[in-house]
């Protein structure tokens, strides 16, 4: 599995990162999650927090987008995209 994960400002991208997972012990769901927290980790952003809308919109079309309600912390961006770039289920 392969995840995008990028950081949009004024309709500009701010950085990216992507994130492989192959682990083939682990679920669909703790594979995204994973990959969510290395992408905030490589990237040095606070994890977001799945909103229902989130998990509707990443179930729907695999991927959604973190507004900066989704954080605890302030964050110096418009959203955080995070979709699904291979799946191997």
């Amino acid at each position: 599995m392969r995840l995008w994960a990028r950081t949009v400002k004024h309709n500009k991208q701010l950085a990216e990162s992507v994130i492989e997972n192959y682990d083939w012990q682990k679920t669909r769901t703790e594979k995204v999650l994973e990959a969510l927290q290395d992408a905030c980790t490589e990237l040095d952003l606070p994890v977001p927090m799945w909103l229902d809308g989130n998990i509707k919109d990443f179930q729907r079309s695999g991927k959604t987008r973190f507004r900066t309600d989704s954080f605890i912390e302030s964050v110096d961006f418009d959203y955080l995209e995070f979709s699904v770039l291979e799946d191997d289920y």
